[in-house]
C-alpha cells in the first residue's frame, strides 16, 4: 500500500461495524501471489490504526477472500499484491466481492505492484476504480495516503 492514491467518487465513506466493538478489516493477497511479507505489515499498521484484523494471507482464492469478508462482517477489505498480477487477480476479485450482496457497500482497497512495468499504471488504477475498488494505491511512494485513509476511517466509526 505504498504510492499515489487514486479514490473512486461516491463510495461509502467508511468501515461498516455490523459487531457492535472494533471494525474489523480483512487483509489479504490475490490467488496468484505467495508473498507474506506486505500482509504482515499491513497488518501491523491496520492494528496500529485502532481497528483489528484477519490476515487471511497469501494465495487467497477469491471463493474464500468472498466467504471470509462475509463470515467475519469485513468493514473494509485490504488486498495487496507484489508479484505484479494485482491489476489481472484484482479485477477478477472485485467482480466476486461486489457480486456479493453483503458485500456491495464495504470499501475496498487494493495496492502494491498491480502491473509487471509503469506503462499503463493510471490506466490500470483507472480501472480497478470502475470495477468497485474504493482506492487504488501503486508502489511508488510511502505510505502517507492509507494512513490518512485509515485515519478519516477511525473517524468516522468513532
Amino acid at each position: 500500500m505504498t504510492g499515489a492514491v487514486t479514490a473512486a467518487a461516491g463510495r461509502p465513506a467508511g468501515p461498516r461495524d455490523t459487531t457492535g466493538g472494533t471494525p474489523l478489516v480483512v487483509v489479504s493477497s490475490l490467488a496468484s501471489d505467495a508473498h507474506t511479507w506486505n500482509l504482515v505489515f499491513l497488518q501491523l499498521l491496520i492494528e496500529e490504526a485502532g481497528f483489528d484484523v484477519v490476515n487471511l494471507g497469501p494465495c487467497v482464492p477469491d471463493d474464500l477472500l468472498v466467504a471470509e469478508c462475509r463470515a467475519r462482517h469485513a468493514a473494509m477489505v485490504v488486498i495487496s499484491s507484489v508479484n505484479g498480477h494485482g491489476y489481472q487477480d484484482g479485477m477478477r476479485a472485485i467482480g466476486r466481492l461486489r457480486a456479493c450482496p453483503e458485500l456491495a457497500g464495504v470499501p475496498v482497497v487494493i495496492g502494491g505492484k498491480l502491473g509487471v512495468s509503469a506503462h499503463g499504471r493510471a490506466e490500470r488504477a483507472e480501472a480497478l476504480l470502475a470495477a468497485g475498488y474504493d482506492a487504488v494505491y501503486d508502489d511508488t511512494g510511502g505510505t502517507e495516503s492509507f494512513r490518512g485513509l485509515l485515519a478519516s476511517l477511525t473517524a468516522v466509526t468513532a
